[in-house]
């Protein structure tokens, strides 16, 4: 019969095993897939900087839009703050007499 030394020590070794046993083998062996195919589905036209077609557009409206363009960052719009909707409106709904 074995003592409770090597038992101990096959236990512990056992235990050290299993520990390094991957313990989500089947979603490991798609890690990354879902980022690849959301990738592809986000490209329209992987081949659009082949295209012949161009798109002619006059100085002065190309400059009109390079300014609307850098104008947008100058001065964005405000946004609102949500977190203050409704506070110090309205009546307080204590108790009157």
């Amino acid at each position: 019969m074995q003592s409770a030394t090597q038992r101990l020590v096959i236990l512990a070794g056992a235990a050290v095993l299993a520990a390094c046993a991957p313990l989500t083998p089947e979603l490991d062996k798609h890690f990354g897939e879902s980022v690849r195919i959301l990738n592809a589905q986000q490209t329209l036209n992987p081949q659009a900087s082949s295209n012949t077609a161009q798109v002619q557009l006059d100085g002065r409206a190309a400059h009109e839009a390079l300014g609307r363009y850098q104008k947008s960052f100058a001065a964005p719009t405000p946004q609102p703050n949500v977190f203050t909707i409704g506070v110090g409106s309205g009546s307080g709904g204590g108790g009157g007499k």
